[in-house]
């Protein structure tokens, strides 16, 4: 049983490290969050749990991808120093699987999501509640903050390092 925990705690370490490394799984984690905001924390838009499950394995191929992309780029790195074809080859090839699967979850969400009496009643919503429509404006600020800039930086005290230093 340990070991299938620790398993979990590998795989997330995982998911976390891509997070933090890589600005593309950012974005993609922001057009979840605030796709499923939506979805999920109102009722504007009509899907039925066969589009619900559509757009979700959607967003999880795109999400897989990234986090296969990273350990391809990671592994090729760890293979040479140097600059190869192949490496090229293999880091590309990542790269596109990820932007096709990108893509099919772009245009998954506009089939389903198009849906114009949803965004006249989010406008009239946002119209009504101008406090929610600033604070959506705030987030949005944060959003860019986090995809561009990344995880804020914790800085250690520098006897915290003394003390793990004499560990």
């Amino acid at each position: 049983m340990r070991g299938l925990i620790r398993s979990f705690g590998y795989a997330f370490r995982g998911i976390f490290y891509t997070l933090k490394h890589e600005r593309n799984m950012r974005i993609h984690f922001v057009c979840m969050i605030y796709m499923y905001s939506f979805l999920l924390m109102a009722d504007f838009f009509e899907i039925t749990r066969t589009q619900f499950a559509i757009i979700f394995l959607a967003n999880a191929l795109v999400v897989s991808l990234e986090l296969v992309n990273t350990a391809v780029e990671r592994t090729v790195d760890l293979a040479s120093t140097e600059w190869t074809d192949n490496g090229r080859a293999a880091k590309d090839t990542a790269a596109g699987a990820v932007l096709v699967s990108a893509i099919f979850a772009v245009l998954t969400g506009i089939m389903i999501m198009w849906q114009p009496k949803a965004f006249s009643a989010l406008y009239v919503y946002f119209k009504e509640h101008i406090l929610y429509f600033v604070l959506f404006l705030l987030s949005l600020v944060v959003a860019f903050i986090f995809i561009f800039k990344g995880f804020p930086q914790i800085k250690k005290k520098s006897s915290d390092r003394a003390d793990k230093e004499k560990k």
